[in-house]
């Protein structure tokens, strides 16, 4: 007999990219085969996110794609999305499965008979019960890993529902996440990013006890002595708690590399109370100049909301001007999203679409600003990069450690290699030209 066939799909964050593969490992090892969810499969697993609205409409795109593929397929919810709203979900034509936060990661042995249901079956605890960790990490054809080193969040941002997605802020044991990073070497991956709900937040509730037992940094220093990683990036950070201590270690490193991801989400010190952010922009300055005066050429990311409620012209333009001065590399623009069961709903002085859409496209267009001149300031520069493995046109891409995109004619001998390169200029896709020396 043929072994089940099982695909999946996976909407949001790395920490979701992370989970996804984690699961996958589970229904390999009951013997499932695993196949793209672009094919024919006798199970669909699809890993919701809640973030935006964009987020839960592409939840519904995708169960309609698999059904295409095999209108018999029996088809599963999980993530975010599948706790916050089951109900919603196992309401949607198709679904036959949607689990919760903990029960996720129990997914095999729900699974007993694949007859597509009447009514979707729906296993998700209250929020509040979720305490336990599951640690994750994904590998698949990347040259880069994703190490999933915390869950939940205790913070309270008015405009967010993850805390009530994903629970309280806990941790990974040290020991855990080295023995995982250590899993990921041995498979010749050489670059780790380490992931979280709030990453920073590392060590709370370690061992179920909500008093941190390590610190980001211990963890950071830890990862730093595993031979042969040539890699480990920081996926995001709360700026709050990005310690100049960890910047400092950070900038001296053997594999830590010189990239941050730092949400900032407004430029504007009265919708940062409004969203109830746990700092003022002053602090973000500090980190961002930290960082600077450290690692030069470092790359800085930053995540912004543009339209939250009370944010007028002037406050927009607040915020547009202090990231035009702002010494970093990229944003990640959000246009603002009302969320059910969020405080941020209930708020006056909503701002209109229209005029959110204009924020977002203005920012945008900055941000591709802020890319080329960042990209400018490396011409020249000899930098180390690690290619992936895709072929384009008969190029291949890798990033430097400051996470600079590069090209090069394809060679599937320098795939998963770590190669000294000069930058040499910049072509018309915004890509790096470069010489390997």
């Amino acid at each position: 007999m043929d072994n089940k066939k099982v695909a999946f799909y996976t909407l949001g964050c790395k920490l979701n990219f992370s989970e996804t593969s984690t699961i996958s490992r589970q229904f390999i090892n009951k013997g499932y085969d695993k196949v793209e969810f672009n094919e024919p499969a006798d199970i669909y697993v699809i890993n919701t996110c809640s973030v935006t609205e964009n987020a839960d409409k592409r939840f519904k795109t995708t169960v309609k794609t698999a059904l295409k593929t095999n209108p018999k397929a029996f088809i599963i919810a999980i993530g975010c999305y599948a706790q916050l709203k089951p109900e919603e979900l196992a309401d949607l034509n198709g679904v036959d499965l949607v689990l919760g936060a903990t029960e996720k990661f129990k997914i095999t042995n729900y699974i007993n008979d694949l007859s597509k249901k009447e009514f979707a079956e729906v296993h998700s605890c209250e929020i509040e019960d979720v305490n336990i960790y599951e640690g994750s990490y994904s590998v698949g054809d990347r040259t880069r890993a994703f190490l999933k080193i915390q869950d939940g969040c205790d913070y309270k941002c008015t405009y967010c529902t993850i805390p009530l997605a994903r629970g309280i802020s806990r941790s990974d044991t040290l020991d855990n996440v080295i023995k995982n990073a250590k899993e990921i070497t041995a498979k010749g991956i050489k670059e780790i990013v380490i992931t979280g709900i709030n990453t920073g937040d590392y060590g709370k509730g370690e061992n179920g006890d909500k008093k941190h037992q390590h610190t980001f940094l211990d963890l950071v220093k830890k990862l730093d002595e595993i031979e042969n990683l040539a890699r480990v990036r920081i996926s995001s950070i709360e700026p709050n708690l990005l310690k100049n201590e960890t910047i400092e270690f950070v900038s001296k490193s053997n594999s830590f590399v010189p990239h941050f991801h730092i949400p900032l989400q407004s430029g504007n010190d009265e919708i940062l109370g409004l969203m109830k952010r746990r700092y003022k922009r002053d602090l973000y300055t500090n980190r961002v100049e930290q960082i600077k005066i450290l690692m030069p050429d470092a790359a800085i990311g930053v995540d912004v909301i543009v339209g939250f409620p009370g944010e007028t012209d002037e406050y927009f333009m607040d915020t547009f001007k202090y990231l035009k001065q702002l010494d970093v590399a990229y944003f990640h623009v959000f246009t603002y999203s009302e969320r059910d069961n969020t405080e941020a709903v209930l708020m006056d002085n909503v701002v209109p679409m229209a005029v959110r859409n204009k924020r977002s496209k203005m920012l945008r267009g900055l941000s591709v600003k802020k890319k080329r001149a960042f990209y400018e300031s490396q011409i020249g520069k000899q930098k180390t990069v690690i290619f992936e493995a895709d072929n384009k046109n008969g190029f291949m891409h890798g990033f430097t450690e400051n996470y600079v995109k590069v090209k090069t004619k394809f060679n599937s001998n320098l795939i998963n290699q770590e190669k000294e390169v000069e930058l040499v200029e910049i072509d018309e896709d915004g890509d790096f030209i470069i010489n390997i020396l």
